[in-house]
């Protein structure tokens, strides 16, 4: 059976995989993501999943290596993990009552043959009104601090996301049917690929 390989340290991505019927092996690329620079938040997302893949693929001789990058696009500008609690508020008052897009990027390489395919999955997000009382207390459980937009929707910060348009696992930080597509596109098949409980 083909290894797969995540080139991501995000709980979100491997608990989402993991219940979709594969196991995959976890080996976080350390890659320095502030050295990346792109014109679009669409393009940086793209080239972040490229680079954790490629330097994980680099040291394997076969598998597939899945490397994701998530972002929030709000008027134009990306916005990653916030640096502190002071931005995830200034965030959350700037995010309130608006739509932002959720781009996560991927991008699968097949380390036998080093044959590469990607592409960005895009979520709208709907947020909804938290009060500034409310934004207090969820800066203060932690969790924002830890994921791209500053917001999870299967946390407490479902608590505050009215809607979204578009795949919920994208949100989560990996699009079950986008790679799908791409495995396909390298003559994988998911099926083939599913643990046997």
């Amino acid at each position: 059976m083909t290894q797969i390989v995540l080139a991501s340290a995000s709980p979100a991505r491997l608990a989402l995989l993991r219940s979709a019927g594969l196991d995959p092996k976890v080996i976080v690329s350390g890659v320095d993501e502030d050295a990346i620079t792109a014109d679009s938040p669409s393009e940086l997302c793209l080239a972040l999943a490229r680079a954790k893949a490629t330097v994980v693929a680099a040291d394997l001789n076969g598998g597939l290596v899945i490397g994701c990058d998530s972002m929030l696009e709000l008027d134009g500008r990306a916005y990653g993990k916030p640096s502190s609690p002071e931005e995830v508020v200034a965030r959350w008052r700037g995010m309130r009552g608006r739509e932002g897009r959720l781009l996560t990027g991927h991008c699968v390489i097949d380390a036998a043959d080093g044959r590469e395919v990607a592409e960005v999955g895009a979520t709208v997000v709907r947020f909804g009104n938290p009060t500034d009382d409310e934004i207090a207390a969820y800066v203060a459980t932690g969790e924002p601090l830890h994921v791209a937009g500053a917001f999870t929707l299967d946390g407490r910060g479902g608590w505050f996301v009215d809607g979204i348009e578009g795949d919920h696992g994208n949100v989560l930080g990996i699009s079950l049917p986008l790679l799908r597509r791409l495995f396909g596109t390298l003559g994988v098949s998911v099926p083939a690929l599913w643990q046997r409980s």
